[in-house]
């Protein structure tokens, strides 16, 4: 499975400060970028919606990530200890992309033979009174230290509405260092670790409670959604004394559109346009995906936190109104 017409983009070395406003926003105001002690961090209104990790770190990511009225929606640890959370899968930082075979480098779990995602430059820094846009550029580095290609996110961050907010990422990956493969395999793509109280299925310190619900834009629930595909996702379930949900939009335009999804029913949810192999039992390399040198190849998703369940949160009609966005 290996097209030969994917849509690609030159390597692009041009960092840019875009302004999104006529006049600056002021305090309090709008969607605002800081940069504080090796993060970004993003305000909505004043009041903290996430914070963007890019220093000394294995992989770029998001933590935390706030859904509406504050409600924490990924995992805390391993950023940082808290109770009645399982502490598996360390390489779970709360909301990122990373892939586990890149031209043979696992840039997935954070194991002695993986690689690392290392920040390079900010290209585009820009707050605004609706939105507010980081775009970097960031080094995929082997463990021997060689630069084995490229990675750029353009993260746009959403005032959204009452009832949710949303961020918009963008990855293009650049054959910076000559052909680049993305291999087959499930462990990838763009990822959330939801918090523990969303889980499918509970953790011993939740056992008895009430567990949450994934539910796909085809109609399948629960365990039967791993590995399937669908133009969108949503994970829901109790957070704190209310139910609160995630739901992930593949980009209509995205290579090899419907993705599949490599959702867990202990609160690992990502979309993976590449473990074919895995998901449907084809042959190995069945889903390599290679960029030729020097081009680049973009996906994009959209990630909708949101009140309630996928009904409540609208998230059937919030993705049409995705579609129909101009891009």
């Amino acid at each position: 499975m290996r097209p030969c017409c994917l849509a690609v983009l030159p390597v692009v070395c041009v960092g840019v400060w875009l302004d999104l406003t006529a006049a600056p926003v002021r305090a309090g105001e709008g969607v605002t970028l800081r940069e504080v002690d090796g993060r970004v961090r993003v305000e909505i209104q004043g009041e903290l919606f996430t914070e963007y990790h890019f220093q000394d770190v294995s992989r770029p990511f998001l933590y935390p990530v706030l859904g509406p009225g504050g409600v924490p929606l990924t995992r805390n640890w391993p950023m940082k200890e808290a109770p009645g959370e399982d502490r598996d899968h360390p390489h779970h930082r709360s909301l990122w992309w990373a892939h586990g075979e890149v031209n043979g480098v696992d840039f997935w779990s954070e194991s002695a033979r993986a690689g690392r995602t290392v920040h390079e430059e900010f290209l585009e820094r820009a707050s605004g009174p609706d939105r507010a846009v980081l775009h970097t550029r960031n080094r995929l580095v082997a463990p021997d230290g060689h630069t084995v290609g490229r990675v750029e996110f353009k993260i746009t961050f959403h005032r959204g509405d009452a009832d949710a907010r949303w961020l918009d990422w963008e990855t293009t990956v650049l054959a910076s260092e000559g052909d680049l493969k993305l291999g087959d395999t499930k462990e990838g793509t763009m990822a959330i670790r939801l918090a523990e109280t969303m889980r499918l299925k509970p953790n011993k310190e939740n056992a008895g409670k009430p567990t949450g619900h994934i539910l796909t834009s085809t109609g399948l629930r629960d365990g039967e959604t791993w590995g399937k595909r669908a133009p969108w996702v949503d994970y829901f379930g109790p957070v704190e004394d209310r139910v609160m949900g995630v739901a992930i939009f593949d980009h209509p335009a995205n290579p090899r559109h419907p993705t599949w999804w490599h959702v867990r029913d202990y609160g690992l949810f990502a979309a993976n346009p590449f473990g074919v192999h895995d998901f449907e039992k084809k042959p190995p390399g069945t889903g390599d995906l290679t960029i030729p040198a020097h081009q680049g190849i973009t996906f994009r998703y959209r990630f909708v936190f949101h009140h309630g369940d996928a009904a409540a949160g609208r998230v059937a009609e919030r993705y049409a109104a995705y579609q129909a966005e101009k891009p």
